[in-house]
């Protein structure tokens, strides 16, 4: 990727930004919108989550890094505190590595 992508981009980012702060003041979203626009940001946090947890170079990759996630899951379904969960997780995934 060369710098003028990369400046492409980043004035394509502040662009957009720019304009959702502008026109957010002017057009509001449907119940519906907001919901699905709300719903967005979890979504496209758990595909990341997935594809650093499972991408192996082109491959499924299972091992350490999986388990830790799997074990912050399970922490987080017990409604443990986010510091215990993240501690729960790293803890597994070094453990895990270590072996």
């Amino acid at each position: 990727m060369t710098w003028i992508s990369i400046g492409a981009l980043a004035i394509g980012c502040y662009f957009f930004k720019a304009v959702g702060v502008f026109a957010g003041r002017h057009i509001r979203l449907s119940g519906v919108g907001g919901h699905a626009l709300s719903n967005l940001t979890p979504a496209a946090l758990s595909g990341l989550i997935m594809v650093q947890t499972f991408d192996g170079g082109g491959t499924l990759a299972i091992g350490a890094v999986t388990a830790g996630v799997a074990a912050g899951g399970i922490a987080a379904c017990a409604r443990l505190p986010f510091p215990v969960v993240l501690i729960c997780a790293s803890a597994v995934t070094a453990v895990l590595r270590v072996l």
